[in-house]
């Protein structure tokens, strides 16, 4: 039998999403974001946590949803990618889901054309998608925000 997966939820507008729990660092309510110059259009900007500097997504640009400024009542997710920590900007954190692997299928088969989707889960009350972090930024993106970084903690001296 194969290992359950544990998954977190979260909620943007009305629809649920989900992340590989495993990925998780923790979960936030928003602070404040400071721009960051020249980087890549879905991020908002980074924030300050315990010293680290981490870029923040705007998760709806990156899902293709209607744009709206962050609240307070917003949550930020800070999770690994393939590189780097990131916070994704969240309307709502959910709940973690133990789900067996049948539960999910696999992206590939219905979203073919979304490389940061890991898949869809069946769940008793509806659907949610599955996001993979590894493939959340592209390459470009990625260097895109390295070189956003890299000169915002040259002129901060830090941050």
């Amino acid at each position: 039998m194969a290992p359950a997966l544990f998954l977190l939820s979260f909620t943007l507008g009305h629809q649920r999403y989900a992340l590989h729990l495993a990925a998780v660092e923790r979960a936030v309510r928003i602070v404040e974001i400071v721009p960051l110059p020249e980087a890549p259009d879905i991020v908002l900007g980074i924030i300050n946590m315990h010293g680290r500097v981490i870029p923040v997504v705007d998760t709806r640009k990156r899902f293709g949803l209607a744009a709206r400024r962050p609240t307070l009542d917003d949550h930020l997710i800070v999770a690994r990618t393939s590189s780097r920590s990131v916070a994704l900007l969240v309307d709502r954190v959910g709940d973690v889901l133990e789900l067996a692997p049948a539960d999910v299928i696999a992206a590939t088969d219905i979203l073919p054309n979304m490389a940061y989707v890991d898949g869809v889960a069946k769940l008793k009350n509806g659907t949610i998608v599955v996001h993979d972090l590894t493939t959340f930024l592209s390459l470009d993106e990625e260097a895109k925000l390295d070189a956003a970084v890299g000169a915002a903690a040259e002129a901060s001296h830090g941050f």
